[in-house]
């Protein structure tokens, strides 16, 4: 990742703060004014918000610093355990609502001011949509994992507060007020979800997942295109940690060539390799004929010929 966009991804974590903090104020005080134990449940969801982007600022700065002696392959996996403690946050959110909501299902009140609490907290939900998106836009353009997870859940936060305010106005005209904490109850089974699918999408990138399979053929195809002179390539493996991009393969070269003509041939690769995979890690291990082959071959045929 450039300079220009680690600023860039930062700025954003930076901005997610006082933007998260915002969008709880405007929901507490929604809750203030209708009493509404599902107005509240979507308060505290935001709560989480608040935390996550404070955890997610933190962790990206930190995944920015250069490698050192310690960590020579650099501190990429940070934006990982930031989603993933989002994720940790997000069901205890859901096992708090589920505390509060609980007992208003035996003992339902109705609202107070509900036309007002529900304004305050459509404008809440549309002010973060417009942020979830901006977030996940630019998680994915600049691959940072805490940014889309922060923005995930920000959408997901939509979604909630969307089934609240429809739950809640069906409740106002059914005059069925159970259907409050009813919502509140729906509202934490679903945040359950979210934190499920957040903290499982974290875990599966520290494991070292590979690249997407469409990204793992192009940079066959640029190896096949590129390889002229060497016998053949194999071993590809190919891992992701945050926004950095690790690919690792076997080429093998007749065991007469000198070593400046096998490094000619690496130099060739790495760059036709980092046109399909921008800012991609590549180690080559160069290995004579006579080695004895292991790991899938990379075919050596350009896909157009």
């Amino acid at each position: 990742m450039e300079k220009s966009d680690i600023r860039t991804v930062q700025r954003l974590a930076l901005w997610g703060i006082p933007f998260a903090f915002f969008v709880m104020g405007l929901k507490l005080v929604a809750w203030w004014v209708t009493g509404s134990v599902a107005l509240l449940s979507d308060a505290m969801e935001s709560s989480v918000n608040v935390i996550a982007a404070i955890v997610a600022f933190a962790a990206i700065s930190y995944a920015a610093k250069p490698a050192d002696k310690t960590h020579p392959f650099g501190h990429h996996k940070a934006e990982y355990l930031s989603a993933v403690l989002e994720g940790v946050l997000i069901v205890v959110a859901a096992l708090l609502i589920v505390k509060e909501a609980l007992p208003a299902v035996f003992a339902p009140t109705p609202m107070e001011a509900p036309v007002l609490g529900l304004a305050i907290n459509f404008a809440a939900a549309v002010l973060n949509a417009i942020w979830a998106m901006v977030l996940i836009r630019a998680g994915k353009r600049y691959r940072s994992p805490a940014l889309a997870a922060d923005g995930q859940h920000i959408l997901s936060d939509v979604v909630t507060s969307v089934g609240v305010l429809v739950g809640l106005v069906l409740a106002i005209l059914t005059g069925y007020a159970m259907l409050d904490p009813l919502l509140a109850v729906l509202v934490a089974l679903n945040i359950l979800y979210q934190g499920w699918k957040v903290i499982t999408h974290s875990v599966d990138g520290l494991m070292d997942h590979a690249v997407e399979p469409a990204e793992a053929e192009a940079i066959k195809a640029a190896i096949a295109a590129n390889a002229t002179g060497s016998l053949g390539a194999h071993d590809l493996k190919t891992r992701r940690a945050g926004a950095a991009t690790f690919v690792d393969f076997h080429l093998v070269v007749p065991a007469a060539m000198a070593v400046g003509n096998a490094h000619d041939i690496c130099d060739r690769l790495e760059d036709a390799i980092r046109v399909v995979l921008p800012g991609a890690q590549i180690a080559i291990h160069v290995e004579p004929e006579t080695e004895k082959a292991h790991g899938e071959r990379v075919r050596m045929t350009a896909p157009d010929a």
